[in-house]
């Protein structure tokens, strides 16, 4: 799909109901993904031909980048923010229907990489190949993280006890 298309606004057109999705998956929240996705497209739209003609696939590339955006954010944000007031009011906004369903809290726990990968592979149904060339890792750290995240994830939904 990528490939056919010549005009940047054509292939964001077409491709941001996917990459938001895909975002929502790796943030954890519709708000996050959002952002995260306007940062990546803003520095690949300032440079498209070059990602379209030197990439070949500029939706893998995509990916990529807001995976290892992703990475790096939560890297620079991971302690916390305080604050020296509270704010006025609450904040309106859609609640996530996906808040309280037990896989979807236990993803969102994961730490980044293990969250990317199973993402990729399992919502955007990569290969381990594909998953490596998009995260730029080998194909055995993405076997190793897609081991752990597994792991991770059944002992958070299942408390622990043996599933069998």
């Amino acid at each position: 799909m990528a490939g056919e298309f010549t005009d940047f606004e054509e292939f964001v057109h077409a491709s941001l109901p996917g990459l938001l999705r895909y975002g929502h998956a790796l943030t954890g929240n519709p708000h996050d993904a959002a952002d995260l996705v306007q940062t990546v497209l803003e520095k690949i739209g300032s440079r498209w031909t070059h990602v379209q003609h030197k990439t070949g696939d500029p939706l893998a590339y995509i990916r990529r980048s807001m995976a290892n955006a992703h990475v790096s954010r939560w890297r620079r944000t991971r302690r916390e923010n305080l604050v020296a007031d509270v704010p006025d009011g609450q904040a309106t906004s859609a609640p996530d229907p996906f808040e309280h369903e037990p896989l979807w809290q236990a993803l969102r726990e994961l730490p980044p990489r293990q969250r990317a990968v199973i993402v990729l592979r399992y919502y955007e149904e990569l290969t381990e190949i594909e998953i490596a060339q998009t995260l730029g890792i080998s194909q055995g750290t993405v076997k190793s993280q897609a081991s752990k995240a597994i792991a991770n994830l059944r002992t958070k939904i299942t408390g622990g006890r043996e599933v069998g």
